[in-house]
């Protein structure tokens, strides 16, 4: 738990542990120590850590209690996955008809108690703790799983040594409690952290799982070795996919649904040099899809793309690497444009998002269903809006590119680093630069930044060293003039070292990570007439750029500078993201 100085300050005067003076010293050792005045005073022993945490529970008037030598019976704990427990530093310990009893070293943790209240369906009594008292209590899930894996070697020690070969006994390997158990904590808790992708890794010794959050792998669990068949052969049940398969990629689906959530989750198994790697994608069906200024779009680029997705013909094209949110994008601009009196018809690998009204369309390459095939199929179904997924070859952008010269709006994806370069790609792949300069409308570079923690946020100034380091790697000039446009207040800025900048010093609610959640930069280039001009002429993305520029666009570094300013995220993922 994050104590405050404040607060540690009152509970040494409280308790007449430390004067005045004594506490001032104590916080400037441990500044120049470089540690939480916390983990000082209990690392100098100024204090011991149960008076410490039961003057802290009278002051947020929360029951103290320790229990460092209780054993808990195992139903109670598996009432708390094993992982949020971990990470978020809660513990169930006794259990009534309607109540459930929850140590804690951070009772602010609001989140996480109402998603075990949800789950259990118990009303929740809070005890404080100390921290060295709940990892005793933690160290029982680790012995309880221990004696199950155990009894998992004995049981199936043929099927294991095999290779997992023999397919009725991969079926009771994954049917036993402890996997089908694993495999449940595993995708509650990574549906509760909100992350987009599941790993599990097969080394030599162990197996690791990762979960991607907020664009970022995290590990998240290591399982003894013994465990990998069943927990690999229970995910293949749940995908419909053919267990005793081990030499050849396989992909599948599932999903799992309750009051709460609706999830699908996309399934790919390769072959590794230790087993077989699974990665599982998560795709929230519940999620609403956001409107345009729910993006994060400055009020001009918000302007210039409201007015291009009403035309009724042309392309819209978005840009970036994977992972960057176009997709997101897309959907958003297609539920604008979803109304009964259009037909919109879309194509793409895979449909991750099902939407009332449009005719959504998956490829198969197996049976030469492809972007082109397809494509070229929906013209033949009377339609007024199209999406295709991605631009991936000649093909795809000829028949795209005809699409929206003959009175059809054309949404898609390429795949470049910003949104001049998206023009000279789309001439690399033989379209005539009439028809590129006639036919697009605008084109949209994101990129996705994760967001402060506002639970754990604080400012401060840029160092002298930070600065240079930043002059040499953006146009600082085009960046402060593009600040200072888009603040609202008539105080300009002059420079860097006069701005506050802001990160997230770590806390419990982003599981000291100092970001919780994502939010898009962007870069909007128009279709002007200056810009047509240069792609007539074969321009260069470099002059594309610098017209464009001219002109008053925002670039994606002009865009998350005024987000980092603003406090929404921070210098370190702006460069992160766009100096790739």
């Amino acid at each position: 738990m994050l104590i405050t100085s404040e607060q540690i300050k009152n509970i040494l005067l409280s308790a007449k542990i430390a004067t005045d003076d004594e506490i001032k010293s104590y916080i400037k050792e441990a500044k120049e120590a470089k540690k939480e005045l916390v983990d000082y005073l209990l690392e100098k022993k100024k204090v011991t850590e149960e008076l410490l945490y039961e003057i802290l529970a009278q002051e947020l008037k929360i029951p103290f209690i320790n229990i460092r030598n209780k054993t808990i019976r195992k139903d109670i704990l598996e009432l708390v996955p094993e992982p949020i427990a971990t990470n978020h530093s809660i513990a169930p310990f006794e259990k009534g008809n309607k109540i459930l009893k929850l140590i804690t070293t951070n009772p602010g943790d609001l989140q996480t108690q109402e998603f075990i209240k949800k789950k259990t369906g118990l009303d929740l009594e809070l005890f404080l703790t100390t921290p060295s008292g709940l990892k005793e209590i933690l160290k029982q899930y680790h012995k309880g799983l221990q004696a199950e894996f155990e009894s998992i070697t004995k049981k199936h020690k043929e099927t294991i040594e095999g290779n997992g070969q023999d397919k009725e006994k991969l079926e009771e390997l994954a049917s036993d409690l402890p996997v089908l158990r694993i495999v449940d904590t595993l995708l509650e808790y990574a549906i509760f952290e909100e992350a987009s992708d599941i790993h599990v890794e097969p080394e030599e010794k162990e197996v690791i799982i990762r979960f991607r959050i907020d664009g970022i792998l995290r590990n998240v669990m290591t399982l003894p070795k013994k465990i990998q068949a069943g927990l690999t052969a229970r995910i293949k049940i749940l995908s419909n996919l053919k267990l005793d398969e081990h030499r050849l990629p396989q992909d599948g689906r599932f999903k799992v649904e309750t009051d709460q959530y609706k999830i699908s989750f996309r399934i790919s198994v390769i072959p590794v040099y230790d087993g077989e790697k699974i990665v599982m994608r998560l795709l929230n069906e519940g999620s609403k899809l956001l409107n345009l200024e729910q993006l994060g779009l400055q009020k001009k680029d918000l302007e210039v793309l409201k007015h291009n997705i009403t035309k009724p013909h042309g392309m819209i094209l978005v840009t970036g690497p994977t992972g960057s949110g176009k997709t997101t994008t897309l959907y958003t601009i297609l539920g604008i444009l979803n109304k009964p009196g259009v037909n919109i018809t879309t194509i793409e690998d895979p449909i991750e998002y099902r939407m009332p009204r449009v005719n959504q369309s998956q490829v198969n390459p197996k049976i030469g269903y492809s972007f082109a095939s397809g494509l070229r199929a929906f013209l033949r179904q009377d339609p007024d809006i199209i999406m295709v997924g991605e631009i991936r070859d000649r093909e795809t952008a000829e028949i795209g590119v005809n699409a929206a010269m003959t009175g059809h709006l054309v949404l898609s994806t390429l795949h470049t680093n910003d949104s001049a370069t998206a023009l000279p790609r789309l001439q690399d792949m033989k379209i005539p630069s009439f028809l590129i300069a006639t036919t697009v409308n605008v084109i949209v570079a994101q990129r996705l930044v994760r967001k402060i923690c506002t639970n754990c946020i604080v400012k401060y100034k840029l160092e002298k060293k930070q600065i240079e380091d930043l002059e040499k790697q953006f146009d600082i000039t085009t960046i402060l003039a593009s600040i200072n446009s888009s603040n609202s207040s008539s105080e300009k800025i002059n420079s860097l070292a006069s701005m506050y900048f802001y990160r997230g010093k770590g806390c419990s609610q982003c599981s000291q990570q100092g970001y919780k959640g994502r939010f898009g930069i962007y870069e909007i280039l128009e279709m002007t007439t200056e810009v047509s001009a240069l792609v007539l002429k074969n321009a260069l993305a470099g002059e594309i750029m610098g017209k464009a520029k001219s002109q008053g666009m925002t670039t994606l570094a002009q865009d998350g500078f005024i987000k980092a300013k603003n406090g929404i995220t921070s210098i370190e993922e702006i460069i992160r993201v766009t100096q790739e």
